[in-house]
């Protein structure tokens, strides 16, 4: 007798939470491949973010600015601590470290054009500097990492910034990767590398194993650079209030701090998904951190990992921020994952917004490659002006809603200005449960 016969009604089959699609595509895929998944970009797991925020306009207790007769500041300076000549930028929007071989001559051409244009800094990243870049980024940082791959003491100079990479926001504790398909012979070259062969950098410098050795490391760098260069350290956010304490100590003119939202050219899965902590619960740590020793805004911080737009930037500073660093979204507005592609991405087993391809070499824009046929799809004049157009519009929006909140800097905006939509988000800020005044874990209703 059938379940209708006995009058039953089935019920609708139920998939597991835990065993999801993906996690059943991942373990098919484990057993059969023996290797665990790479990919480039960054977490994809849905995260506490600045989404999770509001800003409080004013209204009767608060006077808010007129937009178009106030001036609303946007102007940082970083290294103000030991630095001769410190970066002095028109907007606190820079441009995270992404490598040449990760991407393009073109795209790292475009950053700096695009940089330069908005008036702010660009980071040459891991495998030396190139000088298209160089000859476009009117303030350049240049990243020393634990590879020492394509340093070089004469590009030192040439920088205007030095970035001592400890860990990215993607993977800290780990090294980098770059697949051998994007070793092309001048990667190879300016790395000093087998062309075609895969390569791992370390995941820790070969010279220094704490703080105080750092210190001299740091000083080494500042008598080569003759004390000119502000000297910034790069951390991904793991333990923030510890690892940015120890860098003060250490002697750095900025500190760096990457969420786990900040993307990779490629690593494995499991690393972006399940080391690190979101660049919202960071933040507080890290200028705590920087106001127990005494150098909140004498030691300059910037943020990243996720950053989209000006409502994001504008966040990360009343949290405290001194200015922050964009990686994904300033390769989207130069044209990376362009839905005009998408017939091409789906060609890689991809899609458009996956962001899972860079580490593959084929990228149809142009951008994550070092394929001649690709790299010429993208113009780095053209680019560049979308990119300056970008970071217009992010200054744009964060001096918008500065103005909204009675502030005639970016830099006034202040945890006060905030409040949070969910427990978590306000517990990881340190901001009230909008309606209410309670922090969770710092007080009661």
């Amino acid at each position: 007798m059938t379940q209708h016969e006995k009058g039953w009604l089935p019920t609708a089959p139920r998939k597991s939470a835990t065993f999801d699609d993906y996690s059943l595509s991942e373990i098919r895929r484990a057993a059969t491949t023996g290797i665990y998944d790479i990919r480039g970009g960054g977490s994809k797991r849905r995260l506490p973010n600045f989404d999770d925020l509001l800003l409080l306009g004013a209204s009767m207790s608060r006077y808010p600015l007129e937009g178009y007769r106030e001036r609303c500041g946007t102007d940082v300076t970083l290294g103000t601590r030991f630095a001769k000549k410190p970066l002095k930028l028109s907007i606190p929007i820079t441009i995270a470290g992404m490598s040449f071989g990760s991407l393009s001559a073109n795209a790292k051409e475009a950053l700096g054009r695009g940089a330069s244009l908005a008036g702010t800094s660009t980071t040459t990243g891991d495998g030396g500097m190139t000088p298209e870049e160089r000859g476009q980024s009117k303030f350049l940082v240049y990243q020393y990492l634990p590879s020492r791959y394509g340093m070089n003491p004469d590009d030192l100079r040439k920088a205007d910034a030095i970035e001592i990479v400890v860990g990215q926001g993607a993977k800290p504790g780990g090294g980098g990767m770059l697949l051998g398909q994007k070793i092309s012979d001048r990667v190879a070259e300016m790395r000093q590398l087998p062309k075609g062969i895969d390569q791992r950098s370390a995941c820790r410098h070969p010279d220094w194993t704490g703080a105080d050795d750092l210190e001299i490391k740091i000083n080494e760098l500042r008598e080569m650079t003759d004390w000119e260069k502000p000297i910034y350290l790069k951390v991904g956010a793991s333990r923030p209030y510890y690892d940015v304490a120890l860098s003060v100590k250490s002697g750095a003119d900025v500190v760096v701090l990457d969420g786990m939202q900040g993307g990779t050219a490629a690593t494995q899965e499991v690393f972006i998904e399940h080391v690190g902590i979101p660049l919202l619960s960071a933040i507080r740590p890290a200028v705590e951190a920087l106001q127990d020793l005494g150098m909140h805004r004498k030691v300059q911080l910037i943020v990243s990992g996720g950053i989209r737009n000006g409502a994001d930037v504008a966040k990360a500073l009343a949290l405290g921020a001194d200015a922050v660093a964009i990686g994904t979204a300033a390769l989207v507005a130069l044209g990376d994952n362009d839905p005009k592609w998408e017939a091409e991405y789906q060609k890689l087993g991809s899609t458009t917004g996956a962001y899972d391809d860079w580490h593959e070499g084929r990228d149809p824009a142009g951008i994550t490659t070092q394929t001649t046929e690709l790299t010429r799809r993208l113009d780095p004049v053209t680019a560049g002006r979308r990119l300056a157009n970008f970071l217009k519009v992010m200054t744009l929006e964060a001096q918008t809603l500065a103005r909204a909140c009675g502030k005639n800097h970016l830099h006034n905006l202040e945890p006060e200005d905030l409040t949070a939509l969910t427990i978590e988000a306000a517990a990881m800020a340190r901001v009230p449960l909008a309606g209410t005044n309670w922090v969770p874990g710092a007080n009661t209703f």
